[in-house]
């Protein structure tokens, strides 16, 4: 069925947006914090800048991106400007800056690489912070109804709240159709929070703490 469909290309879409905005975010956050290099302030201040800046703005221009890289009508045209959340960007620098220096220049004069360093030290330290930001990431991908009107047309392709508006338009008075999609399209919200709770309830506490 169609609204099988349109469950799995968004649950894929959600997922998918969710992993590898908390690899880059993080990676990226950890940068930030805790190197130094050229340009690096100038960096976080576009990052912040970016934050502020409407979808709508950047929408045409991430369209004909996604174009020309042939990704027009598939799920990864939604996933991929989802990946490089500015905000993921300033809440992973911000629980980053949490962790010891020391630390990680203890890890430096044992010899651990890089990827040691932030694997087994600063990925366990921002735990909280990440887990926050799997639930952002998960909820703002399954809820971008005008990304998703945009990068996606053809049925196949749909996501569940744009099936639902199909079903809508098609089924104007069927409304224990439309009410059992709405309820379908709530539960994985419901289910990813329940799952990371615990990290989301301490990721904000400590946020709070520490602002």
């Amino acid at each position: 069925p169609a609204a099988v469909r349109w469950l799995i290309n968004t649950v894929f879409m959600a997922i998918m947006s969710m992993i590898l905005t908390c690899i880059t975010a993080s990676m990226a956050g950890y940068a930030l914090a805790k190197k130094r290099f050229v340009g690096r302030q100038l960096l976080f201040t576009l990052i912040v800048c970016a934050m502020a800046l409407p979808k709508q703005v950047i929408l045409i221009p991430l369209l004909r991106e996604m174009s020309s890289l042939n990704l027009y009508n598939t799920i990864w045209a939604v996933i991929f400007p989802i990946v490089g959340w500015p905000f993921g960007v300033f809440l992973m620098k911000q629980f980053s800056e949490g962790v010891p220096s020391e630390m990680l220049e203890a890890a430096q004069i044992d010899g651990a690489s890089e990827a040691k360093t932030f694997l087994q030290i600063v990925v366990p330290m921002i735990k909280p912070g990440i887990g926050a930001l799997a639930i952002f990431t998960f909820i703002n991908s399954w809820n971008d109804y005008f990304m998703q009107l945009i990068m996606l047309s053809s049925t196949s392709n749909l996501t569940i709240s744009l099936g639902i508006a199909k079903l809508q338009a098609e089924n104007a008075t069927d409304f224990g159709l439309i009410m059992a999609g709405a309820a379908l399209a709530a539960l994985p919200i419901i289910i990813v929070f329940l799952l990371f709770q615990k990290y989301f309830t301490k990721g904000i506490t400590m946020g709070a703490v520490k602002g």
